[in-house]
């Protein structure tokens, strides 16, 4: 159960989740409030530097998007997909839907068109509105998967969209926003009415659509606002997809209520210069992200020295964060060698993330404790969180005063959570979703006559109220041996050395665990020249046993059943465009392990099993 029931209050700018009532009525509120303020702020390619966009001047963009949705003959809850890059004119369409009573289907760019083809279908979407004609040309072909869809919207039209006969009416959107009448009075919506359909974008299987009320989003932002205490100076940098739960309402709605500025990041190739050019004080992020973060700052302490500095550095740090924390006490010298190595060592790391970040937030998938160590030592304030889309999505986090790593902090305000037969987290949530789209037996399923929602997450709760992640209670292999395996727990021991990029185990009705593995390119080429392997056959059996005992040594503590027996390395990363990883970055271990099924079959037979 919830340990804080005493809420910390609003930021005096903040909008109350009351006198919103509604996603639109939260972004009418904010402009009568703060008209002049910056809303977001993009990067100008043409002229090659950022710009400011104010409430107003976001208010009146959006006017005109709703007297051109208004001429659609589009009703009240009918469903409106947007795919289209982070950004001003994803703000934009989204709130002005918001403003005509429809229903938002967030798609993702990085998809692949099967996928979105098949959501646009079972959204029964009537207008999408698409990035580019490219992507029209990759979803046209499927438009038998969404016989609905009546209006296509593009907004970068290299030769010009193209309408048949058969399907949707297709037109750029410079020609859409053309006409001048002003748009209507936006109609009546309750707080409970569906606002979105968010589809999860789970490892396994097809996506569900999650219908989230205006009132789900608004409680989750506005609680998760108290938690993390989020003030109307702070600036986000935006590096999550926006048809994500967790940028939706944490790294979007969360800002609109408070009256903060959001940044939209140009791509992750240029996160660095973002970082400095933005200066952010919070940013939104998952694992990865973050494990990345810390391979880079490792790889930059080039020798022996400066390793000793850096691991020197982040050792001391993290004393003092314990200290402040109330955990623990600097050791001997801390007060005398910290302040040195800070300025050495810490303070250009965090030059590099713009100087001014005051709270990093974590979430998607669990955060392994040796990247939160390393970062927190450093400086950076992560604090880590749990949530899914079915809970609007965010349950529970840690807060800057009260950050306990390894865990995902205490439940929100207002949020219980319990412990089912097998260990399953229980959640009990006033921003529990209404549904799965379409889906009454699964929702009854995920939602018991109680409102307790399965969460399909092993946990623990301890004595103090924080929740630790243990896994997916689906994804545990059981080894033909009667044993059962956390593979994430294996994986991500796995991952801590940065040689292993990305890697997944199986196992499941097996007398043994054996491995997929993606080696970080760079570094295996250093270690192949040093030991005399050929980086271009890690697969070779010199390289493999010498790269199966460097593994082996990271998972010293687990027991016997939880080891790697055999491993297939690859040069080739799963991505995103491959279809391997959701949008917030978890591997798809089923189409990995598909993928691979050759190799995994052969492992298996050198190993007699």
């Amino acid at each position: 159960m919830n340990t804080h029931p005493q809420q910390a209050a609003l930021e005096s700018n903040a909008i109350a989740t009351s006198d919103a009532v509604t996603l639109w009525g939260l972004f009418c509120a904010r402009v009568r409030r703060t008209p002049s303020a910056i809303a977001y702020r993009d990067f100008d390619p043409v002229a090659g530097h950022w710009r400011d966009h104010s409430w107003q001047a976001i208010f009146d963009r959006v006017e005109q998007l709703r007297a051109a949705l208004s001429r659609e003959s589009l009703n009240p809850g009918d469903r409106v997909a947007i795919l289209l890059p982070n950004g001003v004119d994803w703000a934009c369409t989204d709130i002005a839907a918001h403003g005509m009573g429809l229903v938002v289907v967030g798609l993702y760019p990085h998809e692949t068109a099967d996928s979105n083809a098949y959501i646009l279908g079972h959204a029964d979407a009537r207008l999408a509105i698409l990035d580019s004609t490219a992507r029209w040309a990759s979803l046209g072909p499927l438009r038998s998967e969404f016989p609905l869809l009546e209006q296509v919207w593009i907004k970068d039209c290299e030769n010009g969209p193209a309408t048949e006969a058969s399907g949707p009416v297709v037109r750029p959107f410079a020609d859409v926003l053309a006409g001048t009448a002003a748009p209507p009075a936006p109609p009546a919506v309750d707080a409970d009415d569906v606002a979105t359909l968010i589809y999860t974008s789970g490892t396994t299987g097809r996506p569900k659509g999650v219908m989230l009320s205006h009132f789900a989003v608004l409680w989750n932002a506005q609680a998760t606002c108290r938690a993390v205490s989020i003030r109307s100076d702070d600036t986000f940098l935006s590096i999550l997809p926006l048809a994500h739960v967790f940028e939706r309402t944490a790294g979007y709605y969360l800002p609109m209520m408070v009256g903060c500025t959001v940044a939209y990041a140009r791509s992750p190739q240029d996160l660095a210069d973002d970082l400095r050019a933005v200066r952010p004080t919070a940013m939104l992020g998952v694992p990865l992200v973050f494990e990345r973060l810390c391979a880079t700052i490792r790889a930059k302490a080039a020798g022996p020295a400066a390793r000793r500095l850096l691991q020197l550095a982040i050792d001391l740090g993290w004393q003092g964060f314990l200290a402040a924390q109330r955990r623990g006490r600097p050791g001997p010298g801390a007060r005398l060698l910290w302040p040195l190595l800070r300025r050495l060592v810490a303070a250009p790391v965090l030059a590099a993330f713009g100087g001014r970040l005051r709270v990093v937030f974590s979430g998607g998938a669990p955060l392994e404790v040796g990247v939160a160590r390393m970062l927190i030592g450093l400086g950076l304030p992560v604090v880590e969180g749990y949530g899914l889309t079915e809970a609007a999505p965010v349950v529970a986090a840690n807060r800057p005063g009260d950050n306990l790593p390894g865990s995902v902090g205490r439940p929100l305000d207002g949020v219980d959570v319990k412990l089912g037969p097998q260990g399953e987290l229980l959640v009990h949530s006033p921003s529990t979703m209404a549904g799965y789209w379409k889906d009454a037996e699964r929702t009854g399923k995920a939602i018991d006559a109680a409102g307790w929602l399965a969460t399909g997450d092993l946990a623990e709760i301890g004595p103090d109220g924080h929740v630790f992640i243990r896994g997916r209670l689906t994804e545990m292999i059981v080894l033909s041996i009667g044993e059962k395996v956390n593979p994430n727990v294996v994986e991500a021991k796995i991952t801590r050395d940065p040689l292993f990029a990305q890697a997944i185990v199986v196992g499941n009705r097996r007398p043994h665990l054996v491995a997929i593995v993606v080696l970080d390119t760079a570094i295996w080429t250093h270690v192949a020249a040093v030991r005399g392997l050929d980086p271009r056959r890690p697969n070779q059996a010199a390289s493999k046993a010498d790269l199966l005992a460097r593994m082996t040594a990271q998972l010293t503590g687990l027991p016997r059943f939880a080891q790697v027996r055999a491993v297939h390395l690859t040069l080739d990363p799963w991505t995103l465009k491959a279809g391997l990883l959701t949008p917030t970055l978890k591997i798809k271990r089923e189409r990995v392990a598909l993928l691979y099924a050759k190799e995994i079959a052969e492992l298996y037979a050198d190993q007699g099993a």
